[in-house]
């Protein structure tokens, strides 16, 4: 028995499917996939990781570690499905042995089950029938799970050439898309909210590696959306390893905008001057586009004609994952992707603070430009830029913020028309 048991070998076979279609550039696409994959199993034991035509081979050291290595590949972006197969030698005895070790490995199946042989080698002593049968009544016998031959809920796959066997049984479905990497570098704009988060994680699936940029208020909020956000980076950070987050504040900022510029205006500024904080970082990180949540017409920043006034402060491209998407749709894969508790949590995000009751919602370019004409843009970037926090490395290990900040209930907020109220002149 132990002889039988040194020559089953766990492999994981994950197939990709829109990788497969890249041609020329499909090689590149494999190597930043297979890295993913080294990436995701770094503290798990496994033997080799092999490319082979549209599929990637992962050699466990055992089929126990096959639970902890079923959860880390269902995230990996660019894997289309992926199973975990038995391989041995072609006697019975350890065929029984390899399907016996995958029940151990695999939860007892569902409902019915049955058994599939594939025989190319006809020399085999046995037919396709009476190995499915012999197959059948041992899982029957281990596991209790009663029999059907059509349609059943769990089919167990033997295939029998002529250097070894191989047994398997569930396809578990990837996330598809493309590998994180392959697709450049960008910024994505992050808030606290359901929609920023669904629209990162669609670019990361198309394979993208994103920088995130949260624009805050406090001290004039409370601090709550800041670790709201990073719990939403440590959330997208399993699909990203070492995804950074960037923070900024921004509530003095807009305090003298508030002073200075159109009240109707003021939601369309904010937004145009965190485009501009974002290019700068797209800049320094080598970045190619911007991406946001917007969905059209879901809030007043969000009309066309707001949008275009907007983005006409960069010349970087905008990615909107979500701008047909509506609030219902965004919901319901913030629930699947596994962000919507967090962005449930209530917070106070910064485009609330000092704003007008009726924004403008069909503002022009030229109207957005005079009304900016007070201030010193470029000055206020750098202000920005210049009290940024910084998270980097594993996601999992940013606790930092509680240490970097009051607690939120600690926090005393001033009155809006004291904030508001100009300062007074210097006299010279």
């Amino acid at each position: 028995m132990a002889e039988e048991s040194a020559r089953i070998r766990p492999v994981v076979i994950a197939r990709v499917h829109e990788v497969a279609l890249k041609g020329r550039n499909r090689r590149r696409f494999m190597r930043q996939l297979t890295g993913n994959i080294m990436t995701a199993l770094h503290d798990l034991p496994y033997h080799s990781i092999k490319i082979r035509t549209g599929r990637i081979l992962i050699v466990l050291v055992d089929a126990a570690d096959w639970p902890d290595v079923r959860v880390r590949i269902a995230r990996v972006f660019g894997i289309q499905n992926f199973s975990l197969t038995l391989e041995s030698d072609t006697r019975m005895s350890s065929i029984l042995r390899a399907t016996e070790q995958l029940l151990d490995a695999e939860e007892p199946p569902e409902g019915t089950f049955c058994v599939r042989v594939k025989r190319p080698d006809k020399s085999y002593p046995l037919t396709s029938p009476e190995i499915e049968r012999e197959i059948g009544a041992f899982i029957h016998e281990r596991t209790g799970a009663p029999v059907r031959l059509r349609k059943p809920d769990t089919t167990y796959q033997i295939e029998i050439l002529h250097d070894g066997a191989y047994v398997t049984s569930r396809v578990h479905a990837g996330p598809g898309g493309l590998p994180v990497g392959s697709s450049g570098e960008i910024v994505s704009l992050m808030s606290g909210g359901y929609d920023s988060p669904v629209a990162t994680y669609r670019m990361l699936k198309r394979g993208c590696s994103v920088t995130l940029v949260h624009f805050h208020a406090y001290p004039y909020v409370r601090a709550t959306s800041i670790e709201k956000v990073i719990e939403l980076a440590q959330a997208l950070g399993r699909d990203q390893p070492a995804i950074r987050l960037i923070t900024i504040p921004i509530g003095e900022i807009q305090r003298r905008m508030a002073i200075s510029c159109d009240p109707e205006m003021l939601v369309v500024l904010y937004r145009r001057l965190m485009l501009r904080v974002a290019e700068a970082l797209a800049t320094e990180y080598g970045a190619g586009a911007l991406v946001t949540g917007e969905s059209l017409g879901q809030v007043a920043s969000q009309t066309l004609e707001n949008i275009r006034a907007i983005e006409a402060a960069v010349r970087l491209p905008i990615l909107r994952p979500l701008i047909g998407m509506d609030k219902i749709e965004i919901l319901e894969e913030a629930d699947r992707i596994g962000t919507s508790e967090i962005s449930r949590t209530p917070d106070d995000d910064c485009c609330t603070v000092f704003v007008p009751r009726h924004p403008a919602t069909h503002a022009t370019i030229e109207e957005a430009e005079r009304a900016e004409a007070p201030l010193d843009v470029d000055d206020l970037v750098r202000q920005a830029l210049s009290g940024r926090t910084m998270f980097e490395g594993d996601p999992a290990t940013w606790n930092a913020m509680r240490a970097i900040q009051p607690s939120a209930e600690s926090l005393t907020l001033p009155a809006a028309a004291d904030l508001l109220r100009p300062e007074p002149s210097k006299s010279v």
